[in-house]
């Protein structure tokens, strides 16, 4: 298994993450933003909220971080049919 594979299964997982990929990179929010195109303020929001972003927004941050996103199938749970 890929040590550097992080499995997000809910919205609320993803904030930490980027920011943790974020700091990893030895980028500061506002480094991101410039190369972004956005505000620092809009990282912010984007670290704290990153369900309230557009898929293509996330993608150019993945793509800034270096990361690359890739879907599975699970097992189908009643949990999972509630989404």
């Amino acid at each position: 298994m890929d040590t550097n594979a992080y499995t997000i299964q809910t919205p609320q997982q993803l904030a930490p993450l980027l920011r943790a990929m974020r700091k990893q990179r030895g980028l500061t929010q506002a480094e991101l933003a410039r190369r972004l195109g956005i505000t620092r303020q809009a990282v912010t929001a984007l670290e704290l909220r990153p369900e309230t972003a557009t898929f293509e927004r996330l993608m150019k941050v993945w793509a800034v971080l270096g990361l690359e996103v890739s879907l599975r199938a699970r097992a189908v749970t009643a949990d999972a049919l509630e989404w």
